[in-house]
């Protein structure tokens, strides 16, 4: 399906049938004004600019990724310029439907701060099904921000308009970070369960064959088979952790070298590609980087 591409803030206005944006680069929706539009069948998008929403109760299924998501709570989530997501239209009640969006076009940050950190926050990256679910007290809060952005664009523009915006733009970013934070720590339960399923998958990797026929796992593959994101597994790792999931990698690595430096007798470059090293060096320089001695080194203190 060829998805749908919105190039600006004014044609998603035009879309939805709202009134033209008063700021052609940003622009702040109160989600119980959008109608529902004439799609019967699923459609993506993607779009040329920033979307941070805060729904509830909507009137369609969002697809980001390969899952699907009912918002019927207060939650949140973020795209970023050219991320392909779908909806399906379904018969619930719109009058039901609230929140907000806020489109932020890149234009708009151009020569700021934000225009490198905003490309930095990996919840960007996170699916739909890793959307951040927000308390009462924590929507009210995020909501607030949103109505003094749009609170601002509505005053007569001047020098201090765009400032004033960014700020609370980065604001609004800050909370999105602790409040996913809090939820990492929150869903202790099923974080944990997820480390126990990582855990298990690097087990089964480096106890098979797939070391000298693969390589090192990566990220990518290993967010895969857990059904997440990369960003949100190596978020959620450092939450629960203090480590990004290479990290988690390489620290098993290690620990297999280290079994066989001390229980065998390979030279260094057999166990390096055993290890699924092309070059023994690279596997020396990682070794002693985690561990302070090279390889020899860490053999010669076992005899």
């Amino acid at each position: 399906m060829q998805p749908l591409r919105i190039k600006s803030i004014s044609e998603f206005h035009r879309l939805k049938k709202l009134p033209k944006p008063e700021h052609p680069l940003i622009s702040v929706v109160n989600v119980a004004t959008l109608k529902r539009g004439h799609e019967t069948e699923p459609v993506n998008f993607v779009f040329d600019f920033y979307s941070i929403s805060l729904k509830r109760n909507c009137n369609a299924k969002f697809k980001y990724g390969q899952q699907q998501y009912d918002f019927d709570e207060g939650t949140m989530f973020f795209i970023s310029p050219n991320q392909i997501f779908g909806v399906e239209p379904n018969k619930s009640d719109v009058s039901k439907q609230s929140g907000w969006m806020l489109l932020i076009h890149p234009d708009f940050l151009w020569n700021t701060s934000l225009a490198k950190k905003i490309k930095q926050c990996e919840y960007f990256d996170y699916s739909v099904h890793e959307a951040l679910f927000l308390s009462e007290k924590e929507e009210t809060i995020i909501a607030g921000v949103m109505q003094n952005i749009q609170q601002e664009y509505h005053s007569n523009i001047d020098k201090f308009s765009q400032n004033v915006i960014i700020a609370q733009l980065e604001l609004l970013l800050t909370y999105s970070e602790r409040f996913y934070e809090r939820q990492f720590i929150t869903r202790k339960i099923s974080s944990h369960q997820l480390l126990t399923r990582l855990e298990a998958i690097l087990s089964e990797y480096f106890n098979s064959e797939d070391l000298i026929k693969k390589g090192l796992p990566a990220v990518q593959d290993i967010a895969k088979e857990l059904n997440v994101s990369p960003n949100y597994l190596s978020g959620l790792l450092k939450v629960l952790t203090g480590q990004s999931t290479q990290q988690h990698i390489h620290d098993r690595l290690i620990e297999k070298a280290k079994e066989k430096l001390s229980t065998t007798n390979l030279s260094v470059s057999e166990i390096a590609y055993e290890l699924g090293f092309e070059h023994p060096q690279s596997f020396s320089k990682l070794f002693k980087t985690k561990t302070k001695l090279s390889p020899l080194e860490f053999r010669r203190s076992f005899n």
